[in-house]
């Protein structure tokens, strides 16, 4: 069934948020931001950030490391370029626009992708997923963190009922991480290595899937 992408309404959200985005999520978000970098650099040099945004996750990576990365929106763009060319993160080779389902790059060009609080926000996050899949060498690892739901326990209750300040906030509740375990499992050519909670309170999750080689 065709999924159907309102990519300019998404861009038009994006041009509001940008001058104030890291403002907002700077310091929350740090903590998720910097385990993100490491976690994706532990695979290899060669990064892809998928959802770049603003940037906030570029300074994280470890200086001998090689990042792209690409967003839908220019007026984010501009934010992260800014960070590379003040000199914030000089490992970044180059920032792009680009879709998270389209990505312009061959087959196996990346150590890791990283994919820091966006997969949930996407039309077709299996699609994404596989996008990150063919662009990633065997061996490397899809990295992602984001608002990541369980599917029952205390801690789904939980999240159950703040769903609703979540969502005034921009998050969702409702994005499962079951999800992502069914597509890795649905594809065959990937293993879930790692859950981790973030702060606050792991609300937010770090996983990490590893491509067979």
């Amino acid at each position: 069934m065709a999924v159907a992408y309102d990519l300019e309404g998404q861009k038009r959200a994006y041009e509001r948020w940008a001058p104030i985005y890291d403002r907002v999520y700077n310091r929350f978000l740090s903590d998720a931001h910097r385990k993100t970098a490491q976690a994706a650099a532990e695979s290899g040099r060669d990064i892809l950030e998928v959802g770049v945004g603003t940037g906030l996750v570029l300074p994280y990576y470890p200086k001998d490391t090689q990042v792209i990365g690409v967003d839908l929106s220019f007026h984010m763009l501009e934010r992260a370029r800014d960070k590379a060319l003040s000199g914030a993160a000089p490992h970044v080779r180059l920032v792009a626009a680009m879709d998270a389902c389209r990505l312009g790059f061959a087959d196996a060009s990346f150590d890791a992708v990283a994919v820091p609080f966006v997969i949930t926000l996407v039309p077709d996050p299996e699609g994404a997923l596989d996008e990150c899949a063919r662009v990633l060498r065997p061996g490397g690892e899809i990295v992602i963190s984001s608002k990541l739901g369980y599917d029952t326990g205390l801690q789904a209750k939980v999240e159950e009922l703040v769903a609703p300040m979540m969502r005034k906030v921009g998050w969702s509740s409702a994005f499962r991480m079951s999800r992502i375990e069914a597509w890795a499992k649905r594809r065959g050519d990937f293993e879930l290595t790692a859950i981790a909670p973030l702060f606050p309170f792991g609300f937010f999750k770090l996983m990490r899937l590893k491509k067979r080689g």
